[in-house]
C-alpha cells in the first residue's frame, strides 16, 4: 500500500502506483479539473511535478491549482511554451531559444529573418487562442542529453541545441510536447493546453543571445497570464493607470527634468524638479539631526587599493566607472560605506561613542547597462540617503527598532502606509560564526517585532557576511518598491581594521549597520511622482501657490499678495497675464498646482482671495490670513 499524507493531515492509501491527477480524482472532480501540479515531499526537500508524475512511495502531497502562487507561476511559464508553439505555427522559419517566467508574467525569446509588427503579434496572440481551445495534452519525455541535441539539430534549432549541449553529457533532459510542438524544459507544465485561457501579448523588444551584447540581437516577445478574467482586466487596467503616471511622461509635461544623450543615465533637474529635489534631501536632513546622526561627506573619487581592500574590485568591477592620474587608479564610488569607515578610524573611538551614526547625501554612481536605464528610476549617477551604525552586537536590536520606527513615519509622510518586511537570513556560502549569525538574525527579528511589525523569512537570501531586512512600499496602484536596508555588516570594519576601545580597555570590531530609508533620492522622487500621479503634497509641491488676476487692476494687490506669503516662505508665483481666468485656472490645474488665488475687484477691496485646491475643489472666498491658515496646517499635517 501506498500512504499519502495531504495538507489537511489525513491520507489517503492506494493498492499501487498512482498520479498526482488520480489522487486529485479521489479527492473530487472538482479538485481534479482544478489540478495544474502537484507538490510531492516535504520541506526543503519538496519539489513541483506534473499531474501524471507516478508516485510510486509513501509521501505527502499538495494539490496545486491556479488558487496557488506555484499554480499562477505554472500558467506563465506553460503560457510561454504556448506563445513559442504558435510562433513556430506561424513563422516555421523562426528559431525558439529561452522562454522563462518573470513577474506579472513571461517572455520568450526568437531568431527570426525580420522584426515581429504588431499585426505578428496580434496574428500570435489569436494563434495561442486557437490553439489552447484544441485542449491538446502536454507530455513530458525523457531524452540523453546527446539524443536531444541531435533531435532539436534535426528540427533545425541550433539555439536549443546550443542550450542543451551545456548540460552536462552524463545528464538526462526533460521534454514537454504539445500537439505539433517540442520545447525543453524541467517543467512542470499544466496538464494540457486549454488551461491557458487570461493572456496577453504586451510588446516585442531586443534581447541578445545569452544576454551578451556581442552575441546576435534576438527578437523577445513579452506577455502576461492569469488565473482568471478578472485578474487580467485588473492588470490590464493597472497598467493603463501606469501609463498614465509614468515619471517620465510626467517629468516632461511638468518641466521637473529630464535626461539627455550627451549624459546617459544621469539626471538634468530642471528648477522645479530640483525643488522638489530639496525638499526630499532638507526633510532627511531634519530626520538625520533629530535622530542621533552627524552627517559627514566622502569624496566621489577613491584609490583602488580602498576597492581592493573592500573586496568591490574583485566582485564589483565592471559595474565601476575608473580613471587614472600620475600612474594611479581610481574609481568613482559606486557605494558610500568604505568612506564612512575612513572617517570613522580618524581618532580613537570609545565603547563611551556608540552607536555612532553617521548619514550621507553620497553621490555614486554604478556602470549601468544601456538597456537597463529606466527614467530616473534606474541611472548611472544617483544620491543616496545613507547612514551607517557603527555599534556593537548587543546594540543592534535597539539601533534596528529605533530605526524602523523612524523609517514608518518617513514613509507615512511621503504617503506611504503599507509597508512589506522580509528579513533576509544566512546563505549557504558565508563568514563567521553560526553564534554571530544566530545573534544578528535574532536582534534583527526582535527589532522587527518591537516595532510591531509582521515579516517573512527570506531563507538563504542574506549578504556573505551578515543577515538584512529590506522595506519594501507597496504605492496606489499595488506595486511593490524596495528602498528601505537594514544590514548587519561585521565584515567591512574587519577588512579595513576599524577598531574601538571597549570597556576593558582592549581594541575590539564595530558592528556595521548599513541603512538607507529613500535610498537613491533619484528613484524615490520617480516614485513619488507615480505614486500622486504628480499631484505631489502642497509640502513637497514645486508651486505651492499661484495668484491670477481677472484685469490688470488687480495688479499691484496680486504683487502684494505674492510678497505676504513669500513672508510666509511659501513657493508662490504670480500669472499677470493678459488671458481669460478660465484659461489660467486650467493651466495651472494641469500643472498640479497646489492652490490658486483668484483676485478680482471685488477680492481687491475686501482684501480677501478666492481659493481653489488642487482637483478643482472651489474652497470660496476668504481673507488672506485665513487662507495661510488652512495652508500652514496642511503643511504641518504633510496632508
Amino acid at each position: 500500500m501506498i500512504s499519502i499524507q495531504l495538507p489537511d493531515g489525513s491520507k489517503r492509501e492506494f493498492a499501487q502506483a498512482v498520479t498526482v491527477a488520480e489522487v486529485a480524482a479521489s479527492i473530487g472532480a472538482g479538485l481534479a479539473k482544478a489540478a495544474l501540479a502537484g507538490r510531492v515531499g516535504q520541506g526543503d526537500s519538496a519539489r513541483l511535478v506534473d499531474t501524471s508524475h507516478l508516485i510510486e512511495a509513501d509521501t505527502q502531497l499538495a494539490i496545486i491549482t491556479d488558487k496557488d502562487t506555484d499554480g499562477l507561476e505554472i500558467i506563465r511559464h506553460s503560457t510561454a511554451h504556448l506563445l513559442a508553439y504558435a510562433v513556430k505555427e506561424l513563422f516555421p522559419d523562426a528559431q525558439v531559444t529561452i522562454g522563462p517566467v518573470i513577474e506579472n508574467g513571461f517572455y520568450y525569446d526568437f531568431a527570426y529573418k525580420r522584426p515581429f509588427t504588431p499585426d505578428d503579434l496580434a496574428a500570435i496572440e489569436s494563434k495561442m487562442s486557437e490553439l489552447a481551445k484544441k485542449d491538446e495534452k502536454v507530455q513530458r519525455s525523457v531524452l540523453p542529453r546527446d539524443e536531444a541535441v541531435a533531435y532539436f539539430k534535426g528540427l533545425g534549432e541550433a539555439y536549443k541545441a546550443e542550450i542543451i549541449a551545456s548540460i552536462p553529457a552524463d545528464q538526462d533532459v526533460s521534454l514537454y510536447a504539445e500537439g505539433g510542438f517540442t520545447d525543453l524544459c524541467r517543467g512542470p507544465h499544466v496538464p494540457s493546453t486549454g488551461k491557458l485561457k487570461h493572456f496577453k501579448l504586451m510588446k516585442v523588444a531586443g534581447a541578445y543571445w545569452r544576454g551578451d551584447h556581442r552575441n546576435e540581437q534576438l527578437q523577445r516577445i513579452y506577455g502576461t497570464a492569469w488565473a482568471s478574467k478578472d485578474d487580467l482586466q485588473k492588470y490590464l487596467t493597472m497598467l493603463e493607470e501606469a501609463e498614465k503616471r509614468d515619471h517620465r511622461k510626467i517629468g516632461k509635461e511638468l518641466d521637473l527634468f529630464h535626461i539627455d544623450e550627451h549624459a546617459p543615465g544621469v539626471v538634468f533637474w530642471h528648477p522645479k524638479g530640483w525643488t522638489v529635489w530639496q525638499e526630499v534631501e532638507q526633510y532627511m536632513r531634519r530626520v538625520y539631526r533629530d535622530n542621533g546622526y552627524q552627517e559627514v561627506k566622502g569624496p566621489q573619487l577613491l584609490d583602488k587599493t580602498l576597492w581592493e581592500a573592500t573586496g568591490h574590485w574583485d566582485k564589483y568591477r565592471d559595474n565601476m566607472f575608473t580613471t587614472e592620474s600620475e600612474k594611479r587608479d581610481y574609481a568613482l564610488k559606486p557605494m558610500n560605506c568604505p568612506g564612512h569607515i575612513l572617517i570613522f578610524k580618524q581618532g580613537i573611538k570609545s565603547y563611551r561613542d556608540l552607536p555612532l551614526r553617521f548619514g550621507e547625501f553620497g553621490q555614486c554612481h554604478r556602470n549601468e547597462p544601456t538597456g537597463g536605464l529606466h527614467g530616473i528610476m534606474r541611472v548611472r549617477g544617483f544620491t543616496q540617503d545613507d547612514g551607517h551604525i557603527f555599534c556593537t552586537e548587543d546594540m543592534i536590536q535597539s539601533e534596528v527598532k529605533a530605526f524602523t520606527t523612524l523609517l514608518q513615519k518617513v514613509y507615512k509622510d511621503f504617503g506611504f502606509d503599507h509597508i512589506i518586511y522580509k528579513l533576509s537570513t544566512r546563505p549557504e556560502k558565508r563568514i563567521g560564526t553560526e553564534e554571530s549569525w544566530d545573534k544578528a538574525e535574532a536582534a534583527l527579528a526582535e527589532g522587527l517585532r518591537a516595532s510591531g511589525c509582521e515579516f517573512e523569512y527570506l531563507p538563504g537570501e542574506g549578504a556573505f557576511y551578515g543577515p538584512k531586512i529590506e522595506y519594501t512600499l507597496k504605492d496606489a496602484l499595488g506595486r511593490e518598491w524596495q528602498c528601505g536596508t537594514m544590514q548587519v555588516d561585521p565584515n567591512m570594519p574587519e577588512r579595513l581594521d576599524a577598531e574601538f576601545v571597549g570597556e576593558d580597555g582592549s581594541r575590539h570590531r564595530p558592528i556595521m549597520l548599513h541603512r538607507a530609508i529613500v535610498g537613491s533620492l533619484e528613484r524615490f522622487i520617480g516614485i513619488l511622482i507615480e505614486q500622486h500621479a504628480g499631484a505631489l503634497p502642497v509640502w513637497l509641491a514645486p508651486t505651492q501657490v499661484v495668484v491670477a488676476n481677472i484685469t490688470d487692476a488687480q495688479a499691484d494687490y496680486v504683487a502684494e499678495i505674492v510678497k505676504t506669503l513669500q513672508k510666509q516662505g511659501l513657493r508662490v508665483a504670480s500669472d499677470l497675464r493678459n488671458e481669460k481666468i478660465t484659461y489660467k485656472i486650467r493651466e495651472h490645474s494641469l500643472q498640479k498646482v497646489s492652490y490658486i488665488l483668484v483676485v478680482g475687484d471685488k477680492e481687491k477691496a475686501n482684501g480677501t482671495v478666492a481659493v481653489r485646491a488642487r482637483g478643482n475643489q472651489d474652497l470660496g472666498v476668504m481673507p488672506l490670513d485665513g487662507f495661510i491658515s488652512t495652508l500652514s496646517e496642511a503643511l504641518a499635517s504633510k496632508s
